[in-house]
């Protein structure tokens, strides 16, 4: 945009472009008209067809400043109309604009509104779940705690078991303290399993052996001794063997220990005419009663060659089951007289109870009989005074004429 004469024109209109291109022109011809005036002294004949010349460029000139008004008044009238034209264009655009920011802004307090409802939801669910966890951590929290618990106890028991277990070792280390648990679970064992009075705890014999237990069985066999043995050493040395030398020597160990025990239980316990031709040997383990009956069966064999049979807790108890069963068929043969005079006594009870009955049966019937009676006599009372109470005479008078006496008329 250029400023002439109060005028702004537009460079990159064509109008404008033609009225330059027309002004460039005019004033082309102005300077060559001078040119042509300086000339004209030089020459003044030949100026006149110059002079005609010029008198029709000036009309030309002159037609060139009409058409140059006629370009100013078309360009100011184009200028209007696009300044009309431009403000019309930015009331459009200012229209719109503000449709556009009013529609902005409801669309922002749509948004606004949408977000807030959307975070007030999001806190509300925020606040069920939080409640919810919470809930759960407290329940998970408190189920924690009673396992904790749990585990504390259970930890305490582990740690008593330990206690328990290594005070086993320690019994069981000692070998006369090993002899004292056999004892005691041999004592368990028959204490359960039979009455008090058929067997004796260590009983001395007559070879002035005292025995871990005599059972009192009748004869035959006759008593019985169990002891206890528990070859432990040369079992742990057989589980802990790992060298064929090793395993070799305590399978070697443990035979003599069994065989020693089998000999001497079958010279101290089993003596003719005061105990049975046998004898038991418990043993407290069911795992060394297990390998012996698995890897040494010669030495069950030796046993039942010396009529010493080895039982573990578990046979012990079977064992002793059948000698209750014994025991108890024993005492009812010996209890058979006294049984059979009871049952005399008790059928001559039963004859009696029955004439008894038989009588007191026969006593209510007499006793029935009477009442029948007594029934009849009441009934025809009743029915006498009913009469009596209505002064029926006519009936009584056909019962017993003779008995009633007639009525005297007065004046008679």
């Amino acid at each position: 945009m250029i400023e002439v004469a109060g005028m702004s024109l537009d460079l990159s209109d064509p109008l404008t472009l033609a009225g330059l291109a027309g002004l460039a022109v005019v004033m082309l011809i102005l300077v060559l008209l001078v040119l042509a005036v300086r000339a004209a002294g030089r020459s003044a004949r030949m100026t006149e067809p110059l002079v005609q010349q010029m008198g029709l460029l000036g009309q030309h000139v002159q037609q060139l400043g009409a058409g140059q008004e006629q370009l100013r008044g078309g360009l100011q009238t184009v200028s209007d109309t696009q300044a009309s034209t431009q403000a019309k264009v930015i009331q459009t655009v200012e229209a719109r604009l503000s449709t556009v920011q009013q529609q902005m802004q409801e669309r922002l307090a749509d948004n606004a509104m949408r977000s807030q409802r959307a975070l007030a939801e999001m806190q509300e669910r925020m606040k069920e779940t939080l409640h919810g966890s919470s809930k759960q951590t407290t329940t998970s929290l408190t189920q924690l705690q009673e396992r904790l618990a749990a585990i504390d106890k259970a930890q305490d028991n582990i740690t008593k078991l330990s206690g328990d277990v290594l005070s086993l070792q320690d019994i069981l280390s000692n070998k006369q303290t090993r002899g004292a648990f056999g004892e005691i679970q041999l004592r368990d064992i028959v204490s359960k399993a039979l009455p008090a009075d058929s067997y004796v705890l260590q009983h001395t014999l007559s070879n002035n052996k005292r025995a871990d237990c005599l059972i009192h069985l009748p004869n035959p066999p006759g008593p019985i001794v169990i002891d206890s043995k528990f070859p432990l050493e040369a079992y742990e040395a057989l589980r802990a063997a790992k060298t064929d030398w090793e395993l070799k020597d305590a399978v070697a160990k443990m035979k003599t220990a069994v065989a020693k025990h089998i000999v001497d239980i079958s010279e101290k316990y089993i003596i003719d005419g005061e105990t049975a031709d046998g004898a038991l040997m418990f043993l407290p383990s069911e795992a060394v009663y297990a390998e012996l009956h698995a890897n040494f069966p010669d030495l069950i064999r030796k046993s039942f060659d010396a009529r010493v049979w080895i039982v573990s807790p578990t046979t012990c108890m079977a064992t002793l089951n059948t000698m209750r069963a014994i025991l108890k068929d024993a005492r009812m043969r010996e209890q058979a007289g006294a049984i059979r005079s009871e049952l005399s006594k008790l059928v001559a009870d039963v004859d009696r109870l029955g004439a008894r009955v038989g009588n007191l049966d026969r006593h209510f019937n007499q006793a029935s009989k009477d009442i029948e009676d007594i029934k009849i006599s009441a009934d025809k009372a009743g029915k006498r005074a009913h009469r009596l109470d209505n002064f029926d005479f006519e009936d009584l008078q056909h019962d017993a004429p003779g008995s009633v006496v007639p009525l005297a008329k007065p004046g008679g």
